[in-house]
């Protein structure tokens, strides 16, 4: 699937600063997970300890160009050839993208929720489906509001089934993650 800058723009209803036609292959949330930049678009998440914000000089020296905020770098101009996606969440902008590119799936998508057990049963659903056909699955246990968007991104036409599992901590999550995974079957 090839998406632009100015693709990712128009899903998240966000406004874009800088060049639109940047092509964007990997969403990465967390700077220290870089192995590669080309093809990377940042999401500037806060949180309690930290603030994504923060590592935008940084991860542009590294080479990264695509960045989706909530606010704009003092002097965006000190960026030459980047783009900035301004929106309001950038939790649910990165939940908007995964569920875009959900959209585009054709092949079966399992979900797996709980409140014990999810992460066991989707990696053994996972290894015994995967004797007989592709599958993609959430890494580690990303079930999380951040976790299941940047697993549901790993969708591609290679895969014929997705198992992702999703759990929740505060009442209205659910729902949420729902509208990313957008599931066939549910095992809960």
């Amino acid at each position: 699937m090839n998406i632009s800058s100015s693709d990712i723009a128009k899903i998240m209803k966000g406004k874009l600063i800088g060049p639109t036609d940047l092509l964007v292959t990997e969403i990465v949330t967390d700077s220290r997970q870089l192995s590669y930049t080309e093809g990377l678009v940042f999401f500037a998440i806060g949180g309690n300890n930290h603030d994504g914000h923060l590592f935008i000089d940084n991860l542009y020296q590294k080479g990264i160009r695509i960045f989706v905020v909530e606010r704009l770098p003092d002097e965006p101009e000190r960026y030459p050839g980047a783009a900035f996606i301004t929106t309001k969440n950038t939790v649910e902008a990165l939940q908007l993208l995964a569920s875009y590119k959900r959209k585009s799936f054709k092949s079966p998508v399992i979900a797996v929720t709980g409140s014990a057990g999810k992460t066991v049963v989707k990696e053994w659903l996972a290894d015994i489906l995967g004797l007989t056909t592709s599958v993609v699955r959430s890494p580690k246990s990303y079930n999380s509001q951040i976790g299941v968007p940047l697993s549901v991104w790993k969708l591609d036409e290679k895969y014929k089934l997705g198992i992702f599992e999703a759990g929740i901590s505060m009442p209205g999550e659910m729902e949420k993650l729902q509208k990313v995974i957008d599931p066939d079957i549910g095992v809960i």
